[in-house]
């Protein structure tokens, strides 16, 4: 049996919210994500797994800070001197569009650390690059588009789609590897992509270029004995209950308010042929709190942005936002820095405002309310609020025999 730990999209550097740390220089929320890393890198060590994948993007782009770059090779560093085989995979963050330009995880190819492998290119991995591990891993890191495109235009593919080349070409390829597999040995698929059937996270916010879509039977295949995906924000098995496990870890912290109600983590697995277990391990990370209010009259207007905010023992330490509603006409009745003294304990407090103007409704040029009917006013009306043919008839027969009871006197 193979102990594998499995995590994906770090990206270490989001700076959105929070200041910066006096002690270390570094922005808080950059120390979130670090302490997410330190737990994972802690619990390879601890716990004394065999093999570490990770699945792609360190960073949030492809040009790191120096001093970022030093921060997640300091924790790296860690895993090679605990003589823990690592497999790091880029991700879309990670690389440029350029084929010629350095990858954000260069140094460790240019230093060759022990332990540590960068796998850039589609790769099979042996026994032999993994240190004698009775285990082989099909590796696909990001795909560009750059190689994809000078393959059409050179007329190597009658496919004009970039897309669906790199589908065709990632299907053939692990086709291809699978024929030289040792069949004896457990085979662990790990790839940075979209898989058919996942539920999409925040990175549609974040990401960079266009999706390569795999299809979900390709993953599927019972001869791998586990699938360590990358790129999807958010935690799932895509082969919930059957062999092999199909498992995006999600990213280790929320990166935003649209990751609010997404637990992070990593995966510990046990792997042997023809049978995996798994255990999804939560981390420890920092709370979101959205909240949101619509207001309808001007009757104690900060009263009620106080009540929808959450308790101040709630919000302490929490990155809190609040969304409000509102008349445009109601501006000058929210006390904003009565909102941000109650706030003042939480990480940080955000404040969106977003006043609507009710346009009224007009009729059609040449028209006036007093030469339509009843019914003809209201079907105008139902029109105008989006109703669709059927609800509006429906209405509209409600309407005439309610009419037809007021003028035969009817209760």
């Amino acid at each position: 049996m193979l102990k594998l730990l499995h995590f994906a999209d770090a990206h270490i550097d989001m700076t959105n919210y929070g200041s910066h740390d006096p002690e270390t220089g570094l922005p808080e929320r950059v120390m979130d994500f670090l302490r997410s890393l330190d737990t994972i890198i802690q619990a390879a060590i601890d716990e004394k797994v065999d093999l570490v994948i990770f699945a792609g993007d360190a960073y949030k782009d492809r040009s790191p800070a120096p001093t970022f770059q030093r921060e997640w090779g300091r924790r790296l560093m860690r895993l090679s001197k605990a003589g823990i085989p690592t497999i790091l995979l880029t991700g879309n963050h990670d690389i440029s569009p350029s084929q010629r330009k350095a990858h954000a995880m260069q140094e460790f190819d240019t230093l060759a650390p022990d332990h540590i492998s960068v796998v850039s290119n589609l790769r099979l991995l042996t026994p032999d690059d993994l240190e004698g591990l009775p285990i082989q891993v099909l590796a696909i890191p990001w795909i560009t588009r750059a190689g994809v495109m000078q393959s059409i235009i050179a007329g190597e593919t009658v496919e004009e789609d970039p897309l669906r080349v790199i589908e065709n070409s990632v299907s053939e390829w692990i086709n291809f590897a699978l024929a030289e597999t040792d069949p004896e040995l457990p085979i662990i698929l790990t790839a940075h992509a979209s898989v058919a059937g996942a539920k999409l996270g925040n990175e549609q916010e974040i990401k960079i270029g266009r999706d390569v879509i795999l299809p979900l039977s390709l993953v599927c295949n019972p001869r791998f004995d586990y699938v360590a995906l990358g790129h999807i924000h958010r935690h799932q098995d895509l082969n919930l209950g059957s062999h092999p496990p199909v498992v995006y870890p999600g990213s280790i912290e929320r990166v935003d308010f649209g990751e609010v109600n997404e637990e992070k983590g990593f995966v510990i697995a046990n792997i042997e042929k023809g049978h995996t277990s798994y255990e999804w391990r939560k981390l420890p990370i920092r709370k979101f709190i959205d909240r949101s209010i619509t207001l309808v009259d001007e009757l104690n207007v900060n009263d009620k942005l106080i009540a929808a905010m959450p308790s101040q023992e709630e919000l302490k330490d929490a990155v809190v936002r609040l969304k409000i509603t509102y008349p445009q006409g109601f501006e000058v009745l929210i006390d904003e820095a009565r909102l941000h003294t109650y706030a003042k304990d939480a990480f940080e407090f955000k404040l969106h405002k977003n006043s609507v103007s009710e346009a009224r409704s007009r009729l059609p040029d040449g028209q006036v309310t007093s030469s339509l009917s009843p019914l003809e006013l209201l079907d105008w009306y139902w029109n105008e609020k989006h109703e669709d043919e059927g609800e509006r008839k429906r209405l509209q027969t409600i309407a005439q025999n309610l009419i037809n009871q007021i003028q035969s006197g009817e209760e």
